[in-house]
């Protein structure tokens, strides 16, 4: 067994103080179960690779055979499971979870728990390869953004985001001129197409949505609607948009951003 421990300076507001990482290598479970106890009770960052198998209970039931992962303990008291492979973790506990820890027959156990909602997620330890105690400070802002197709795919999930009513029927819907964003109805149940433009909208975009209108109109021979999305639009095309009777609804991509995002979090937590 190793430790080592490497010296470091943060930036930002603690930039004078230094902080020590703990790294042991191939600890005994005792000198595990030490470090994560004292790393938990000063809620450090934890990280641990070994052989373990996880036990949960609460919302529903699942057990995850013995396997080499990564666990990650943040200082919030989140807890997350990753295996060798894929991106989101395999289980999880989310932060202000109480921890007990302990061994049990010669394994490390970690009993991650949450009193009120009665849920908790054990986990057994026979082998482990590292554990590190860290204290790590991020001050960084977080700027969340997407894509055309991230705005597209928020507008599908959260139709609302165009207008109350609003119903898509298909995307990327091939027309003589191009292909249409999102193809749907509106509450009176009139033809709407729906172009996305990730920044401000300009003359061009608004030609671009009239020639869509104008095709889709003679081929489906009824009134279309037609509505160019976009964070903002650009000086003097409001005008152009009264012209060719079309409209325009401000939405930026960091509000999709957060409704994906939203999306995601249910997804991962109904796949428990």
């Amino acid at each position: 067994m190793l430790i080592t421990f490497w010296s470091i300076k943060h930036g930002g507001a603690d930039s004078s103080l230094e902080e020590r990482l703990k790294i042991l290598e191939t600890p005994a479970i005792e000198e595990a179960l030490n470090a994560v106890r004292e790393g938990i009770s000063r809620h450090r960052n934890i990280m641990i690779v070994g052989n373990c198998w996880v036990d949960y209970l609460g919302r529903a039931s699942s057990k995850l055979e013995p396997g080499e992962r990564i666990v990650l303990i943040k200082g919030d008291g989140s807890t997350l499971i990753h295996r060798p492979r894929d991106y989101a973790p395999v289980n999880w506990q989310p932060p202000g979870s109480l921890f007990r820890t302990r061994v049990k027959e010669d394994h490390l156990s970690i009993r991650v728990f949450r009193q009120k909602e009665r849920e908790s997620l054990e986990l057994t330890f026979d082998r482990l390869y590292l554990v590190a105690v860290l204290r790590l400070v991020d001050l960084g802002e977080f700027h969340l953004y997407a894509s055309e197709q991230d705005m597209r795919d928020a507008i599908l999930a959260e139709p609302s985001l165009v207008e109350e009513g609003f119903r898509p029927a298909t995307i990327e819907r091939p027309i003589e001129t191009g292909f249409v964003d999102i193809l749907g109805f509106d509450a009176s149940g009139r033809l709407t197409i729906i172009e996305i433009k990730r920044k401000d909208v300009g003359r061009e975009a608004v030609l671009q949505l009239e020639r869509y209108v104008e095709a889709l109109r003679k081929n489906a021979g009824r009134e279309v609607r037609g509505i160019l999305v976009g964070p903002a639009a650009s000086k003097g095309v409001q005008g152009l948009l009264a012209t060719f009777n079309l409209e325009f609804k401000p939405l930026s991509p960091k509000r999709c951003a957060e409704v994906l995002s939203k999306r995601d979090r249910k997804i991962n937590e109904f796949s428990l």
